[in-house]
This record gives C-alpha cells, structure tokens and sequence, in this order.
C-alpha cells in the first residue's frame, strides 16, 4: 500500500509535466489550429537554460527561473514569426512541417552548445519529505504545487481578465475577433509566448529529475501528444488531466510490469482512447456532415 501511494504522487508529478506540454500544445491547437511538434523540445531548450543558469552561471534559483521565463517567452515570440507566421495562410501541413524543422533545429542546436553527454541539473530540494510511513521525493511535491499554480493563474488569465477574454474570442473565431477590434495576430504571437513559457517551466521542473539530453525532448512531445488524444484535443483541463493519467500509466506499468515494456502500455491507452472515445476525456464529439 505504501509503495501504491508513493508511486501515485511520483505518477502524478511526472503527469504534471507531461500536462504543462500538452497545455501548450492545446493552446496553439485553439489559437492557431495548428500542431506544434517542436514543444518537447522548448522544454529540452528551457531545461538546458535552467542548466546554464543555475549549474554554471551559479545563479540563485529564483533568478535562474526568471531568466529561464524571459527567454522561453522571447523564443516563443520568435518561433511564432519563424514557423507560423509567414506561413498561416497556406495549407495545415506546411506549418506542421516547419514545427518538425524548428525541432531537429533545437536539438542540433543542443548537441553543439551543450554536447551529446548527459548533463545533471542542480536539484532544489534535498532529502525525503516524511508524511507518515510514505517517503516522497521534495521535487514532486513541488512539481504538483506547481502546476496548481500555473492552473490557477491561467484560469484567472483567461476568465478575470480582459486579455484573456480576447484570448478565448480568438481561439472560438479569429474572423469574428477581428471584425471586434481585436489583433488576432498579437493575441496568437502572445499564444506561442505563453505556450513556449510552459514548456519552460516543465523544463526546469523535469531537469532535477532527469539526466539532460538534447533528444529528451522527443519523449515528452510523444507523451502530450497522447496526453491529449486522452483528455481531449484542444481541451486545457483535459490537457492536465491526460497528462497525469499518461504519467501514472508510465510508472505503475513499470513499477508493476517492466520498464521495458512500459511505451506498450503507454501507446495501448492511446490507441485504446482512439477506438472507443476519439474526443477524449473532455473533448467535443463532432459530427459529420452527410
């Protein structure tokens, strides 16, 4: 019972970043219908970032993950003239493409700043947090603070405030938007900054837990993906919750199976969401036109 419970907030931290990704995959989905497949990688760039910052800039942690902030949300900013911009009004799959380019970009740009080897990132909190008989890890602890955090300051951005407000009339019509006064194209490039933010913050979070490699980003894009399918394409509170059942799926499997055949059970929930309830979790079932 108590390994049960240890692994359930272990699953549920590593859920939680796979819920940042999937968020930000969400909102450019509602923003601009596209897929974004370089988002794992901007939380391999935000990672590394946190790596430079911290491990060899030595900076305070609080100012490591401002600085990590600030440049996620300009290379967000960037991506969205780079990838999208220039190319949204031509077909879907052009921009998909161009997302997978800016991906390998990311990856190469790694390997040669920061080298093929695996990198450890500083870690926060030491020690074991007692609660009970369960010994937790500090760093889930503050992974899963964390996103309730971001959940309610996103919630609070897009229903108390008239941002984000323009925001949501965006992402339900950006024709309609327009006609109101409202600069679509300002209300999408701060999408791409918002979404790439998150990535950043996943990065920082996953850093301590896991060695840095420049293809981990990869892994974690495979993973919202499926995230997504399960809670419901372009939902946010299915993006959260798609994620934490992906990442208890992942560790109870190979806790409780084998690691090796932990992506079987990971791929099988996708396909298993895929046949019997396509919409997710959360999503909306859309009928075809006869």
């Amino acid at each position: 019972m108590i390994m049960v419970l240890q692994l359930l907030v272990n699953g549920i931290a590593l859920g939680c970043i796979y819920g940042l990704v999937a968020l930000g995959i969400a909102l450019i989905w509602n923003a601009a219908r596209t897929l974004n497949f370089a988002q794992g990688d901007i939380l391999m760039l935000g990672a590394y970032l946190g790596y430079t910052a911290l491990a060899l800039l030595r900076l305070p942690y609080w100012l490591g993950f401002i600085l990590v902030a600030v440049l996620t949300i300009l290379f967000g900013i960037l991506f969205q003239r780079v990838a999208y911009y220039p190319l949204r009004n031509r077909p879907f799959i052009l921009v998909v493409v161009s997302t997978i380019g800016i991906s390998i970009f990311l990856r190469n740009a790694a390997q040669i700043s920061w080298g093929n080897a695996p990198v450890y990132f500083p870690i926060l909190f030491r020690g074991i947090v007692k609660l009970g008989p369960i010994n937790l890890v500090p760093q889930n602890l503050f992974i899963i603070i964390v996103m309730v955090l971001v959940m309610s300051a996103l919630y609070s951005l897009f229903y108390r405030t008239k941002l984000g407000k323009m925001l949501r009339a965006t992402a339900q019509d950006q024709e309609a938007a327009h006609l109101m006064g409202i600069e679509v194209q300002w209300m999408i490039a701060l999408t791409f900054a918002l979404s790439s933010l998150l990535a950043g913050v996943a990065g920082v979070l996953l850093g301590p837990i896991f060695f840095l490699e420049p293809y981990m980003g990869g892994i974690v894009t495979m993973r919202a993906f499926i995230a997504s399918v399960v809670g419901g394409f372009g939902s946010i509170p299915g993006a959260v919750i798609g994620g934490i059942i992906v990442g208890l799926v992942e560790l109870f499997s190979a806790a409780y199976i084998s690691s090796m055949y932990k992506d079987v059970f990971v791929f099988g929930l996708c396909v298993l969401f895929i046949v019997f309830r396509p919409s997710g979790l959360f999503g909306e079932s859309v009928g075809e036109k006869a």
